[in-house]
């Protein structure tokens, strides 16, 4: 008699991208139009080669990543709702956060 084991718990998440959409004021920390960080496999930051992302500006999406890398049920307002705006009232810089893929990874892995 052969015994079956539960499968090890997984847990899906979504590997994200926040992009600079667009600065409506002046660009104080030097961001432009297109500057990227990506995180991905749950808790990886990184920031292309040469790049350069503004701590204030990655403080206010922050809080918001982490449920954007969850499923979220229908109706849920943050699955429509991506832009996030830097703190500094002089730049207006604009930050759209995009799914960029999908991953299912072991439950114990995650932090």
């Amino acid at each position: 008699m052969s015994t079956s084991h539960p499968p090890d718990p997984v847990t899906e998440v979504y590997d994200l991208r926040v992009v600079v959409e667009r600065i409506e004021g002046r660009s104080v920390c030097g961001m432009q139009v297109g500057d990227y960080i990506e995180l991905t496999e749950s808790s990886r930051l990184s920031i292309p080669e040469g790049g350069h992302f503004c701590l204030y500006a990655l403080a206010a999406c922050l809080p918001l990543l982490p449920a954007k890398q969850r499923p979220l049920p229908a109706g849920d307002w943050l699955a429509t709702d991506s832009h996030v705006a830097c703190p500094d009232p002089d730049e207006w810089l604009i930050m759209r956060i995009e799914r960029t893929g999908r991953r299912i990874v072991p439950t114990e892995d995650l932090t």
